[in-house]
């Protein structure tokens, strides 16, 4: 027994341990405030950090600025190429505008499938239930707005009008699933024009159809489609989207395929009414003519007959 207690080393231990252990209970337990080892313990090390996370956040922030800067640099270099195509695209377009011109004045054509007004409109109304079938919007029969005008986005083609009112107008958008609610469109190719029709919303690609497509035609996919103004009701040009995917329709006679939209069917805040400034087919070009009323004989008696010299 004097010898354990001789033996300072363990004394020292086992003492620090029931320290220990009774420190751990008395941190445990539920208490209103800190005790002041605890405060001078926290405000100690809170000191430290701070001391040591000014320059810490000042070299980090230091060589972040220099990265953000090297991304500003190549960034600058994009912006400036962009630019550069931008004016190159610019003055082409201004060119082929010019070129356009002369031809029409070649060709003496007043009128274009291109040639349309346009209206700016706000989405006021849109259902839940009908989230990918309509929208309202605050344009009616008193702006000009009719019936099948063309609506767009400055992304590309939405849908058209469905009805209309005084100050209002209901909106079927493309994506409605709806097999009648069809668009004339056409894919640009290197060689010809290959014309079909935007027929159905494929719900769960979330892309458009286009139907009919003949099957000697050069599509593929990464194409573009656009209005092609040959339906009477929307002008020509207006985007739609780009091909995807190339598919055989059921019967194997014509292809079919699944077109990504240009413009975004769930985020629409402001449209453009489009309404189409060159005549459509003439009704009494279609009708059919009118039989001319036969002359009825006209009867001679003898007393005419005998004048005649």
């Amino acid at each position: 027994m004097p010898h354990f207690f001789s033996n300072k080393r363990l004394i020292i231990l086992m003492v620090s341990i029931i320290v220990l252990v009774a420190l751990i209970g008395f941190s445990m337990r539920d208490r209103e405030a800190a005790t002041w080892p605890e405060r001078f313990i926290r405000d100690t090390v809170g000191v430290a950090q701070s001391v040591f996370s000014q320059p810490a956040h000042f070299a980090a922030g230091f060589f972040g600025d220099i990265r953000d800067l090297l991304n500003v640099y190549e960034e600058n270099k994009q912006l400036k190429a962009q630019l550069d195509e931008y004016a190159s695209l610019s003055a082409e377009l201004d060119s082929v505008k010019q070129e356009n011109e002369t031809l029409k004045e070649m060709i003496d054509a007043e009128e274009s499938l291109t040639d349309y007004v346009m209206r700016t409109a706000l989405v006021i109304h849109r259902a839940p239930d009908q989230w990918t079938e309509t929208i309202g919007i605050n344009k009616g029969e008193n702006d000009g707005v009719k019936k099948d005008m063309a609506v767009v986005t400055a992304e590309g083609l939405i849908g058209k009008v469905e009805t209309t009112s005084a100050f209002t107008s209901t909106v079927q958008l493309l994506s409605d699933g709806n097999r009648s609610n069809r668009v004339s469109a056409m894919v640009s190719t290197e060689e010809d024009p290959v014309y079909a029709f935007i027929e159905g919303w494929d719900e769960e690609r979330e892309g458009l159809m286009l139907r009919k497509i003949e099957s000697h035609a050069d599509i593929e996919a990464g194409q573009k489609v656009i209005t092609s103004g040959l339906g009477g009701v929307f002008p020509r040009g207006l985007s739609i989207g780009e091909i995807v995917e190339v598919e055989a329709d059921e019967y194997g006679l014509t292809y079919n395929a699944l077109v990504k939209p240009s413009a975004d069917f769930y985020n629409i805040e402001q449209v453009n009414v489009i309404e189409r400034t060159s005549e459509t087919l003439d009704q009494t070009l279609t009708e059919e003519p009118e039989e001319e009323e036969e002359e009825e004989p006209v009867e001679l008696n003898e007393e005419d007959i005998g004048g005649v010299s």
